[in-house]
């Protein structure tokens, strides 16, 4: 069962019921998950937790869904790997990498739409939507395919081939417009309006981005249940930088992480910065798109919106709808905020597969470089315990890659001309 009071608005904390809404009637501010916590802290435990599939749904009493048999392609559980050749190459000798590359279609939101699809199938939706940079959509695809309903996702046209393809397969209603990802997004909300439909981040997205809480959760069970001292997150609309924050601090008044008790929440439920966690949080984006990075390097408590012109397309949201909770979370936490040059994109994804054997997408190019300047800087101290996230699989974006890599030496099927070749 969920353990859900219902919605919250996270400006005027006007309360609503957990339907499918996303914003406040009355202020128009979004609206987040309320959970019961006291009644979650008297059945939740790390045997409870351990128990449970190996999927995001061994965390299914933090989560808002009430089914017991959701929609699940096995999303998350994914690998926390001790990255000791990038560290050496860094200089940080307590390195590990989140790798959600490996998540069934290749990226971080099958966390985000199994929640997503759960809830839908719930409400009695018969047709899973989105507005996509590209990742998003093949999941959504890819859980309507799983739930037996359809999908309609929408795309910047301009998206690289690897995700048009990656969406394709699961046979949705794919659809290409001619614009931004933001003028995407106001399509698709004008659409929300008119059609029966769960657009996942959209009419669903209050309970879309729970699902970015395992993030947190299963970093802090893999680390024995403690928290780094650092994390480097990729940022394009700021919700799962928020969300693993709060999965953290869930996990802290929860009594879940070692030699830390169960505390109360208190009223502000969904936003307490609970004192043990001291976790630094790091966000990353593209310079072509990077407006919360600009808000924060001026100290401005508002995101001005951008016009994205960037290489890691995933990241190229110009409007970020959780910018300011993003900036929040960065001074909350004693973080730090990075906008890395486009030219260093290509090099962070180099960088990771030449040290680690991971292929990641140009996101994951944008979190390499700036751990790698966070480490040149001194940010993060070489024992100091670093969790870098990588979100999605580089075969989705070849076209970034394809120019910089060795070609092959071309031989006939003879040893001499195999030397001749090799040891020139």
């Amino acid at each position: 069962m969920a353990f859900v009071s219902g919605l919250k608005c996270r400006e005027c904390g006007r309360e609503s019921p957990a339907d499918p809404l996303n914003v406040c009637d009355f202020c128009f501010g979004p609206l987040e998950v309320v959970y019961d916590y006291a009644t979650i802290a008297e059945v939740v435990s790390r045997d409870r937790i351990a128990a449970g599939p190996l999927s995001i749904w061994r965390y299914g009493d933090l989560l808002p869904a009430e089914s017991d048999d959701p929609v699940d392609i096995m999303a998350g559980y994914t690998p926390l790997i001790k990255a000791r050749n990038l560290g050496r190459r860094l200089g940080l000798n307590n390195l590990y990498i989140k790798n959600d590359s490996v998540n069934p279609s290749f990226s971080f939101k099958d966390r985000v739409v199994s929640v997503a699809a759960t809830k839908a199938v719930e409400f009695g939706f018969e047709t899973l939507a989105c507005a996509s940079t590209g990742n998003l959509a093949c999941s959504v695809a890819a859980h309507a395919a799983r739930a037996g309903v359809r999908a309609v996702v929408f795309i910047p046209s301009d998206l690289e081939r690897g995700k048009i393809i990656g969406a394709a397969i699961y046979a949705p209603t794919l659809v290409a417009v001619d614009g931004t990802y933001d003028q995407v997004n106001r399509l698709c909300s004008e659409l929300a309006d008119n059609y029966n439909w769960a657009f996942v981040n959209i009419n669903m997205r209050p309970y879309y981005a729970e699902g970015s809480k395992t993030l947190g959760y299963e970093v802090a069970e893999q680390l024995g249940w403690r928290l780094p001292d650092h994390v480097v997150v990729p940022s394009a609309s700021g919700a799962m930088f928020t969300k693993i924050w709060k999965g953290f601090n869930e996990m802290a008044c929860l009594g879940l992480l070692e030699g830390v008790e169960a505390s109360s929440f208190g009223p502000d439920q969904n936003t307490v910065h609970h004192p043990a966690v001291t976790t630094r949080m790091h966000m990353a984006q593209a310079e072509g798109c990077s407006p919360i990075v600009s808000a924060w390097d001026k100290d401005d408590a508002r995101v001005t919106p951008v016009r994205p012109d960037s290489l890691a397309k995933s990241l190229a949201i110009g409007n970020p709808a959780d910018g300011i909770y993003s900036l929040r979370v960065i001074n909350n936490s004693g973080g730090t905020a990075y906008a890395v040059p486009e030219d260093r994109i290509v090099s962070g994804i180099r960088l990771l597969a030449e040290t680690e054997g991971i292929f990641t997408e140009t996101a994951g190019g944008v979190t390499v470089s700036c751990l790698a300047h966070l480490a040149e800087q001194g940010a993060i101290k070489p024992d100091e315990l670093t969790v870098v996230y990588i979100t999605g699989n580089g075969l989705k974006t070849q076209e970034a890659v394809e120019d910089e890599v060795v070609n092959p030496l071309s031989v006939r099927p003879t040893m001499t001309s195999f030397e001749a070749a090799f040891l020139n």
